[in-house]
């Protein structure tokens, strides 16, 4: 059963070896607490021939450091640095006290078990605080693992606390050591699976906000926008809904790249996303179209609606603009809005379009203004100019 322990934990920590995430998940850390755990019962099955530090005291202070490991890999998965005592202190107690124990069987299985379910519930405590992670399914697997070992150290640092010796299915059959080992096995088994799928399900996270959000700005890009937007007219067209579109755009944008530098225009560009968070409402949809446009997609909509609600921004973006490096950055935007009770048919995009039309009215008309501009359905468009390309 030991050597079963050991193989399977080494296979275990080789695979996660190979694994090298982009960022600093603790894998390397889980890894070295596999490795560590592995050594641990490699020294356990040394007892009887090797003296008593190396098969006692060095196997299970080793066994302490491969869960002040596990604790250190919890803590990086959360971009946190664990505290020095909570690391190093349980390591310290126990190659201490086993070395003071060493001739006392019933005191040194006592002190290995409360100690390593203190370790345990340090664990636990990180996993889930101050904030639970987002990653469910791994950390809860994690916490059953842990969890069920952590009980059984407890029940036999509790055992040990009141009886003289093991309990007699320990010493009777070796049943009990087995379960112990194989407890053992199962526990670092289901553990590591478990980070493994927390890892995994943050990087299917970071892969689906860099697939769908703009980095800059944090709100939705081009992709996710024209996704939402098909949905969202599938949905109108069958309900015979309005719906509104909302094209807005950086007056003289480049005037403040060249001024105040990229960076100043960065800032401006988070502002203004940030003011049409504020404004739209929760069904509501705020996008970066490219460039320093901007798409507010409006379900349930009306053109008085769209037109009030763009009205509202371009004022806010006047009275309150944007800083950069203590520098104000005032700007205006001009919108473009195109609202319709859509019907089957109708090509979304072409409300994009429509809406693309009125922002270069309003760029023709002065700018800081807001125009709308009809939807034209496909019947329509036969034998219309096209429009004139804004630059």
């Amino acid at each position: 059963m030991m050597v079963m322990v050991t193989a399977g934990t080494m296979a275990l920590a080789v695979a996660m070896a190979v694994v090298r995430p982009d960022r600093r998940e603790g894998i390397g850390l889980w890894a070295l607490a596999l490795v560590a755990h592995a050594v641990t019962y490699l020294l356990f099955m040394t007892h009887g021939w090797a003296p008593n530090w190396i098969s006692m005291v060095l196997a299970n202070t080793l066994l302490a450091v491969a869960f002040a490991l596990l604790l250190a890999a919890v803590s990086q998965f959360h971009g946190r640095t664990p505290q020095r005592l909570s690391v190093l202190l349980p390591i310290a107690l126990t190659a201490v006290l086993l070395v003071i124990f060493q001739g006392h069987d019933q005191m040194r299985r006592l002190v290995i078990s409360f100690l390593l379910a203190v370790q345990i519930g340090l664990i636990l405590w990180a996993l889930w605080r101050p904030e639970p992670p987002r990653q469910r399914r791994g950390a809860l697997l994690i916490s059953a693992a842990l969890g069920i070992e952590g009980v059984l150290l407890l029940g036999r640092g509790i055992w040990y606390a009141v009886h003289d010796g093991p309990p007699r299915i320990i010493t009777s059959n070796g049943l009990g050591q087995s379960l112990t080992f194989l407890t053992s096995f199962i526990v670092v088994q289901l553990a590591t699976l478990g980070f493994i799928l927390m890892t995994k399900d943050r990087a299917e996270a970071v892969n689906h906000e860099l697939a769908n959000y703009d980095m800059l700005t944090g709100i939705a890009n081009r992709r996710l926008l024209q996704q939402t937007l098909r949905r969202d007219a599938e949905r109108a067209m069958r309900e015979h809904a309005p719906y509104a579109v909302m094209m807005a755009d950086i007056d003289h944008f480049k005037a403040v790249n060249d001024t105040h530098g990229h960076l100043a225009g960065d800032a401006v560009l988070r502002h203004i996303a940030h003011l049409l968070q504020a404004r739209v409402r929760g069904q509501d949809m705020v996008g970066r179209w490219g460039g320093e446009e901007f798409l507010v997609l409006l379900p349930a909509t009306t053109l008085e609606g769209a037109r009030h609600l763009a009205e509202a921004v371009r004022a806010g973006v006047c009275d309150a603009p944007g800083h950069y490096d203590g520098i104000p950055l005032p700007v205006t935007i001009s919108i473009g809005i195109c609202a319709d009770i859509l019907q089957p048919g109708d090509r979304p995009r072409l409300l994009v379009d429509a809406a693309d039309k009125a922002l270069y009215a309003a760029k023709q008309g002065g700018r800081n203004r807001v125009e709308h501009a009809p939807l034209t359905r496909p019947h329509e468009l036969r034998g219309a100019r096209p429009a004139p390309v804004r630059s």
